[in-house]
């Protein structure tokens, strides 16, 4: 294990951390906030991040250094990120302070807070913009940087980004990082441009911009979305957020104008399909709740979006709408937005594929003797790619429950214990019950925020990083 090295890389990131807090500086500045708790923090981050940087390393760089480095950095990224929070006194406890941290850059966006706008701008800005650094990964911003070094960046992005099979856009990986960014970029600041038109003053604009590229759905506003009540600002951002859950390679297919390849998408056309029927039948089912087929569809293809993408943003309590609603909700929770994308979730070409496998093994019990392959976009899928998936969904579930029995120490009931086990890992935001759209997770011990704070970087980086930072054998010599 090159320790060295990967600490170094550690210390790269941090740098780019103490820069990135010079916007909620300026912001605090900007509304005559105290500069104090970002003036300390860059202090700290930028003496951590030089000092790390400074370790003399060699180039030795492999799959295991890949992923120590990815997990480590993303819990370290975690903790600095607390500490504006920490300095502001908005805080209750450091926990806390690390729990909405880690929240914001997992882009979870569930939160401790009960009383969001009393908080400073400058405050509110960075828990806003933790989400849009993490959305797109902060690996993918500093590949950039990594080449310098001498290594191979893939196995840095390969650990950090989501789905069940990684690829380049192009051969060199800083060159992707760059279009991917290009992209994001472009669709964020459509986003402000729109909302700002739609009757959103400009620092909300901004707000709910990172927070809907990000999916992670933090608000300045106590009531969410649902704080404007405007049906324009909803529907902008509910176009936005599944923008942002669609796998970015479709983007960058259709500036190349590959029109046959995102047609021929089946990730895609499965990511509308489950949007399209879920908002239908939510959309009919509340129709005992709501006054007509409009004001039932309204709330529910926002929720839909909102859940699938894994935003979490909200404008209807659905904590408040029949059962069977509610389980659709929590079933688009597990299946969550495209691999490649900025949202959480299994993926929906994880949940694809299962099913394809579920076909083809009932296929076989039928027919012995036939010989069935499962495809994705035409393409035959490797069996060890399969069992990688069903490893992927053991382990899935069993940090699920795992992180669920130890939460419900708190003495919450199973509904609340689950889901917020189940949208930490998911990195949706909102559960059931106490924990839903108008809820928050204040009421949790310090035990419980610190174990669905590990959920949420555990589920960000789909599990494996953090289990092999966890395993012995990773830290052996050979």
């Amino acid at each position: 294990m090159n320790i060295k090295l990967v600490l170094k890389l550690v210390g790269r990131v941090l740098l780019i951390e103490a820069a990135a807090l010079t916007l909620p500086l300026a912001v605090a500045l900007m509304y005559r906030e105290s500069p104090a708790p970002f003036l300390l923090s860059i202090a700290i981050v930028a003496l951590c991040g030089f000092g790390l940087s400074a370790l003399p390393a060699g180039k030795q760089f492999f799959t295991r250094e890949g992923f120590v480095t990815v997990g480590l950095i993303w819990i370290f990224t975690g903790l600095v990120g607390a500490l504006p929070f920490i300095f502001s006194g908005w805080f209750a406890t450091p926990i806390d302070a690390i729990f909405e941290s880690c929240s914001g850059f997992t882009t979870t966006g569930s939160t401790i807070l009960t009383d969001i706008e009393a908080l400073p701008k400058g405050i509110l800005f960075w828990r806003s913009f933790t989400h849009w650094m993490g959305g797109m990964g902060v690996l993918v911003l500093a590949t950039a940087i990594v080449p310098k070094l001498g290594i191979r960046s893939h196995y840095l992005t390969q650990a950090e980004t989501p789905g069940p099979v990684f690829s380049k856009l192009v051969p060199k990986q800083s060159q992707t990082s760059k279009i991917l960014y290009s992209i994001y970029c472009a669709l964020t600041l459509l986003e402000i441009a729109c909302l700002k038109l739609a009757g959103m003053p400009l620092y909300d604009s901004f707000i709910h911009a990172f927070s809907s590229a990000g999916t992670g759905g933090f608000s300045n506003r106590n009531a969410s979305v649902g704080a404007y009540g405007s049906v324009a600002i909803e529907m902008i951002i509910t176009v936005f957020i599944l923008l942002f859950s669609l796998n970015f390679a479709v983007y960058f297919l259709l500036l190349t104008k590959k029109w046959r390849e995102v047609l021929a998408s089946d990730e895609l056309r499965f990511f509308l399909l489950v949007v399209g029927t879920s908002t239908a039948v939510i959309t009919a089912v509340n129709l005992t709740v709501y006054s007509g087929v409009g004001e039932s569809f309204r709330y529910a293809v926002f929720q839909v979006a909102s859940i699938i993408s894994t935003t979490g943003f909200g404008t209807a309590d659905f904590v408040l709408w029949p059962q069977f609603s509610q389980l659709i909700i929590v079933l688009l929770m597990f299946c969550g937005a495209c691999a490649g994308s900025t949202g959480g979730g299994m993926k929906c070409s994880r949940v694809l594929l299962l099913l394809r496998a579920i076909r083809r093994e009932v296929h076989r019990i039928t027919h012995p003797r036939s010989v069935e392959v499962v495809k994705l976009d035409g393409k035959l899928v490797s069996e060890a790619t399969l069992h990688s998936l069903l490893v992927f969904l053991g382990a899935y579930v069993t940090v699920i429950f795992g992180a669920a029995l130890i939460i419900s120490l708190d003495g919450f009931s199973f509904s609340v214990s689950f889901s917020a086990a189940l949208t930490c890992v998911s990195n949706v935001g909102p559960g059931l019950e106490i924990i839903g759209p108008v809820g928050n997770f204040a009421a949790f011990s310090g035990l419980s925020k610190l174990v669905m704070s590990l959920c949420m970087i555990v589920g960000r980086l789909e599990i494996f990083p953090i289990l092999v930072l966890l395993s012995p054998s990773t830290w052996r010599r050979t």
